[in-house]
């Protein structure tokens, strides 16, 4: 298994004719599709004036072209997914901090977001999905604003992503993550979680987050495996997505766990066909109760794996291994990819083993 440097060649790693991207009640998306999406999209954000490092507002639901969209445009640019729920005060901010070359929407959006990029003159994309091709399938539609400057395929120190965090301001800063970051996150994810081409994740975690883009979409990409976008997450639906994705995996906060819980026992011919499917549940982006980790065990017979992950770090820093090695309810586990340390918390300096800081 080869270190990707870039989105583009993680792409590479996948079998021509496996599934790569899919959605409920729809085909899949397969590696050839995606790379020659990949290829087709940084194109026509060339000739639209986009290429490398240009920052590029994606404003979709969560879907399968979601997830397409980040990784065909971080091919070739820099990718700032937002929240498509935010008001247009809000898309003013960010659209003014990003400093936005472009802004991509659905086609027929209502988004406020396009008012906003109206004001600031700031060029939009439209994504018109493909209703007859499979999920994720799009087009990207606009006017061209001269050639990029810098077209083709990002390298490995081009900035993929960007996303904001609130971490230690009031005002939401800025995280610029590369080629590289983005990558190698996504490799440390998949060794974590021992992926291979056989895994299929159900993504019910938002698109314009981390978690989601990261943990589900490129560490299943990075293994040559397929992830199935869910609409975002209801409780009331996810049994059946169970049923029809058959997932090995998936991936959640500590809410959306437990509300999967709270319908188990109301759903329990699905949790039962369900376990005959999962092979581990992933937790991350806040701390798992231990009696929330022990239900779910007894609910999928199946290891839940705690992760611990930061925006600033790509995502994934720390994470419980998988059996038979040892897993800790209610700690982060063992550093897994970045090297971690503790620290006392007002000298910096690094502390001994059973030493208390953070």
């Amino acid at each position: 298994m080869s270190d990707f440097k870039t989105i583009r060649d993680l792409l590479d790693g996948g079998a021509e004719n496996a599934p790569a991207i899919g959605a409920p009640d729809r085909d899949m998306l397969d590696y050839a599709g995606l790379r020659a999406l990949a290829d087709s999209s940084v194109a026509r954000l060339n000739e639209l004036g986009v290429g490398r490092n240009d920052r590029v507002a994606i404003v979709l639901p969560n879907s399968a072209e979601m997830a397409a969209a980040f990784v065909a445009i971080g091919c070739g640019a820099t990718t700032a997914p937002l929240n498509p729920a935010y008001r247009q005060e809000e898309f003013d901010f960010y659209l003014d901090d990003l400093k936005a070359r472009a802004l991509v929407v659905e086609q027929g959006s209502k988004s406020p977001a396009i008012a906003a990029a109206a004001e600031r003159n700031i060029p939009v994309v439209t994504l018109v999905a493909d209703e007859n091709g499979p999920a994720g399938q799009f087009r990207l539609e606009g006017k061209s604003a001269g050639a990029a400057q810098n077209g083709g395929m990002a390298k490995a120190d081009d900035v993929a992503l960007i996303l904001h965090t609130s971490g230690t301001t009031s005002r939401p800063k800025i995280v610029p993550l590369t080629q590289q970051n983005v990558t190698a996150s996504a490799r440390h994810i998949s060794v974590s979680l021992n992926l291979s081409a056989d895994d299929r994740c159900m993504n019910i975690m938002p698109l314009f987050h981390i978690h989601g883009l990261i943990a589900a979409v490129l560490s299943s990409l990075d293994a040559g495996a397929s992830v199935h976008c869910a609409p975002g997450f209801n409780a009331l639906r996810v049994f059946g997505w169970l049923d029809e994705i058959k997932p090995s995996w998936y991936t959640a906060v500590p809410t959306m766990h437990q509300a999967i819980l709270s319908r188990a026992n109301r759903n329990a011919d699905s949790v039962e066909r369900a376990r005959n499917n999962l092979r581990l549940v992933r937790s991350s982006s806040s701390s798992l109760p231990p009696q929330v980790m022990k239900e779910l065990e007894d609910t999928f017979d199946v290891p839940v794996v705690e992760a611990y992950g930061m925006t600033e770090a790509a995502h994934q820093m720390a994470c419980n291994p998988l059996p038979p090695a040892v897993r800790k309810p209610g700690s982060v586990g063992i550093a897994a990819g970045p090297e971690v340390a503790i620290m006392d918390e007002t000298e910096s300096n690094l502390l001994a083993i059973g030493q208390t800081g953070e």
